[in-house]
């Protein structure tokens, strides 16, 4: 979960964000929006990127109102503001405007250091949002998702779930929500198993496996039978983007050994053998294809769609189309 610092409310003045993991930047704002929209159900939200905020832009945003609305001003990659737009916002940060809530997301880095520097002496309210690159650190976060979720999770399951999924934690975050949603009880390491690893034709990385691989017949004949068992069609997408991004990775990451590779992609090293066997056939747009059919899937899968197991088909076809592309099989 964040890190806070003592000042945890909110709806302090001014709330920054600091670090590179997305789905913590994301979380940190939907709490002030939330509990924005808790004291004031009409409260107006401005979510802008750092471009999107010119000089005179966070004046004009944070002007006196007739009508004394509340207001939540989101500023993303704070780092990357122009000279002239920085200048506004330290000009602010020393007159805050009641009602409004300023929040800044920060990398963190040297870059803008002179921003983040004033946000902190102006007594910001500050959510700490790192890139979670240690397994411990994973670890700690599905534990910390259970508990927010008011379930209780073994600290087997807890480690299963880990190795299964890898480092993303927005796909850490949606497997501990279907979990919850699913299992009735205490959640152990049989059952995560029998969510993730149990018969191979099954497993939602079997459908995963052979999709990546090109073998399209297989990859559908895995996708039928894990439908027909009672995989949850998230975890297959889940699975899906996972197989896809690892391909990625990768293909874009520097030479070396397994090892090195593991820590530098935060995969376990005998995923990165496998890996290396799958990406065989794989091209960077076919990469980019086999993406986006995983967003579509994912989007039909969550009620985007009429007919799930469809939607999931059409994934995996072109995800295994895609991984022929080199080969012109």
């Amino acid at each position: 979960m964040p890190r806070k610092t003592a000042n945890d409310d909110p709806l302090a003045p001014l709330t920054l964000a600091v670090g590179q993991e997305d789905l913590l930047l994301d979380r940190a704002v939907q709490q002030v929006v939330a509990a924005a929209r808790a004291a004031d159900a009409d409260t107006d939200v401005r979510d802008l990127t750092s471009d999107q905020l010119q000089p005179g832009t966070l004046a004009e945003l944070t002007s006196p109102s007739l009508f004394a609305e509340r207001k939540v001003v989101v500023v993303r990659n704070a780092q990357d503001l122009s000279a002239d737009s920085v200048k506004d916002v330290k000009a602010y940060l020393g007159a805050p405007v009641e009602e409004i809530t300023l929040v800044l997301l920060h990398a963190g880095g040297a870059k803008g250091k002179g921003l983040l520097d004033a946000a902190r002496k102006a007594g910001a309210r500050e959510v700490a949002c790192p890139k979670m690159t240690k397994p411990a650190d994973r670890l700690a976060f599905v534990k910390s998702e259970f508990r927010a979720l008011g379930r209780t999770a073994t600290p087997e399951a807890s480690q299963t779930l880990v190795d299964a999924i890898g480092s993303d934690l927005r796909e850490l975050a949606s497997a501990v929500t279907q979990l919850a949603a699913d299992v009735e009880g205490n959640i152990d390491e049989a059952v995560v198993g029998r969510y993730y690893t149990g018969r191979a034709e099954a497993s939602s990385f079997t459908v995963a496996d052979r999709a990546v691989e090109g073998r399209t017949a297989e990859a559908l004949e895995a996708l039928r039978w894990s439908l027909s068992t009672g995989v949850a069609p998230v975890l297959i997408t889940s699975a899906l983007a996972q197989g896809v991004r690892a391909i990625g990775k990768l293909s874009s990451a520097r030479g070396g050994r397994p090892a090195d590779l593991a820590r530098e992609l935060g995969m376990p090293p005998w995923k990165i053998d496998r890996v290396r066997q799958q990406m065989r056939g794989w091209t960077p747009d076919g990469v980019a294809t086999a993406l986006r059919a995983v967003a579509l899937a994912d989007a039909g899968v969550k009620g985007g769609g009429d007919d799930p197991e469809y939607a999931l088909e059409k994934a995996v076809v072109a995800i295994a189309t895609a991984a022929r592309a080199r080969q012109g099989r």
